[in-house]
């Protein structure tokens, strides 16, 4: 068995054929360990990794907080690391898996890079300024349209934000809603 065809979710490793795992599925878990790397250096976890002809060529994790730079999102970070990994903007033939809905920064961001899909986890439910992710990746006013796929390991991604910002209230005093 390669090293590729097993993966860590939470504690214990399960083998992608043994347990009908789908790729979706494989690399939104590995995008949920970079969301948790965020939450233990006390930022909102969110994971990002792309992919390329099947091998992770980047990933990132929220580092807004900690890097006092409200552009440093695990998607952006991510698709910084890989137009340097390829030397290339055009991030073609790429796919993004994301364990949240990716922001209008993001969302335009996957658009400019080129990237052939946004796989997110979480989905937002509170639309911003721009309307949602899928409206702007799908948007015929811009050069180019991105698949968009969301509620892979939703349940999962939901959790970590969910656990993450009841601890957060509870350390600052609130009540928890």
């Amino acid at each position: 068995m390669s090293a590729a065809s097993f993966f860590v979710i939470k504690s214990f490793v399960v083998t992608c054929e043994a347990n009908g795992i789908s790729g979706h599925e494989k690399y939104m878990a590995i995008a949920l360990s970079e969301a948790r790397k965020a939450a233990r250096i006390g930022e909102t976890p969110v994971g990002a990794v792309i992919m390329k002809d099947g091998k992770i060529i980047s990933r990132g994790y929220n580092r807004v907080e900690s890097g006092r730079d409200p552009t440093l999102h695990a998607e952006m970070i991510a698709i910084r690391r890989a137009a340097a990994k390829l030397g290339a903007w055009r991030l073609i033939g790429c796919t993004m898996y994301v364990t949240m809905e990716p922001c209008s920064m993001c969302a335009g961001a996957a658009v400019l890079a080129r990237l052939d899909a946004v796989v997110a986890g979480a989905e937002s439910d509170k639309p911003d300024a721009c309307g949602n992710a899928k409206d702007i990746m799908a948007s015929g006013s811009l050069n180019h349209r991105v698949n968009y796929t969301a509620g892979v390991l939703s349940r999962e991604c939901t959790e970590l934000l969910s656990d993450f910002f009841k601890e957060l209230r509870k350390a600052c005093g609130e009540e928890e809603r």
